[in-house]
């Protein structure tokens, strides 16, 4: 067959391959540490908080299943409507206020869903 080479075991440990000196590799060490400082720290930071996250979803849940938090009430406090994009991150809605303290804005694509009406029992 032509293309493949057979490679024995005594010719396998004869294979010399270029190895950068001690001094080289510590120095290329310390570069990659320094230049993945700060992702590192970026990924601890958003380990961290999405920790807090978890901490508050089930606190939350607990409030709610236990009554010390009204569901309803917490709603009506929530804007109707969004703007197109949060400025700041760029992505995603974000409420705006106008002048009488309501929230206002849009996004494109949602609709709003139907609201039933409150029943007491």
């Amino acid at each position: 067959m032509e293309g493949f080479w057979r490679l024995y075991t005594k010719d396998f440990y004869n294979i010399q391959l270029p190895v950068p000196s001690l001094a080289e590799q510590q120095a290329i060490v310390e570069y990659l540490d320094k230049a993945t400082g700060d992702i590192d720290t970026a990924i601890a930071r958003a380990h961290r908080q999405i920790e807090l996250f978890q901490e508050y979803r089930t606190r939350l849940i607990t409030d709610v299943v236990t009554g010390k938090l009204d569901v309803r009430a917490t709603s009506a406090q929530l804007p109707d409507e969004y703007d197109e994009t949060d400025p700041r991150d760029g992505d995603g809605p974000m409420p705006s206020n106008t002048d009488d303290g309501a929230f206002s804005g849009s996004s494109p694509g949602r609709e709003e869903p139907e609201r039933e009406s409150e029943v007491t029992v």
